[in-house]
């Protein structure tokens, strides 16, 4: 589990060195994903060298946004001062992300739908 443990830490070690290198405007913790799942697409990193430890991080994720919450309490008269504008950026964005995400499936599911039927029609001529 050190091992695991040693792989993804160094994984967000390399992307905070990329991130602080080139000046980049995303954070670190995301860099570090892109190369895991790059790692593991390319068989660099091997699916049984992590799979323990992200298997018992998930499993406790929970236990992540606890620290995250007590902020938000601690920031409740911030917040009631500003209730409505949170609300309604919430409820816009989510309309827009629901529209987005809507759109996107269609369009990839229009660009399957051609492609399975050229393949068919493909194996049909042979």
């Amino acid at each position: 589990m050190i091992l695991q443990f040693g792989i993804l830490l160094g994984l967000l070690a390399l992307g905070e060195l990329i991130v602080n290198t080139f000046g980049l405007p995303i954070p670190s913790s995301i860099i570090g994903m892109i190369l895991l799942t790059a790692s593991l697409h390319f068989g660099i990193v091997k699916l049984n060298q992590v799979e323990q430890l992200t298997n018992f991080l998930l499993k406790n994720l929970g236990f992540f946004f606890v620290p995250a919450a007590i902020g938000l309490i601690n920031s409740l008269g911030v917040l009631k001062d500003e209730l409505l504008a949170i609300v309604g950026a919430s409820i816009g964005s989510t309309i827009i992300i629901i529209a987005v995400t809507g759109q996107v499936y269609q369009l990839v599911r229009k660009a399957t739908s051609r492609r399975n039927r050229k393949d068919i029609k493909l194996s049909q001529e042979k």
